[in-house]
């Protein structure tokens, strides 16, 4: 009943930018926080930065001064800035929404994610 549909991934020399977004649509009342996780090759998922309904946001320590989260509540949807790309942010990134559905309670939901390879 509520979907989560990234884009944006691909592949970008280091040193360069990629924006992501991530849409929720669906039966939704209202969405919580969001954020981006990823998780490469033989990983454990990680958080990289998330954002409260509030603005509040909180970023991994790799990506800090590079990756800027953001959100547009009324489209529902979460983006994710990232320059100075380096070879290590490559990955499967997901985002994933804590939302209140119509009817029902508070449920967390997580995209299919979207692959971001940074290459030379």
């Amino acid at each position: 009943q509520v979907q989560l549909v990234e884009s944006g991934g691909g592949l970008v020399q280091p040193g360069g930018s990629l924006r992501l977004s991530c849409a929720a649509s669906g039966r939704i009342f209202s969405i919580y926080a969001m954020g981006w996780h990823r998780q490469a090759p033989g990983a454990q998922r990680e958080l990289v930065a998330a954002i409260t309904s509030g603005g509040s946001t909180n970023y991994a320590d790799s990506v800090k001064g590079r990756f800027t989260i953001s959100r547009d509540n009324a489209k529902n949807t979460v983006y994710l800035q990232m320059n100075s790309l380096k070879p290590e942010d490559t990955a499967v990134y997901y985002c994933n929404a804590d939302v209140r559905q119509v009817p029902g309670g508070i449920k967390n939901h997580w995209g299919q994610g979207t692959q971001v390879n940074v290459s030379s």
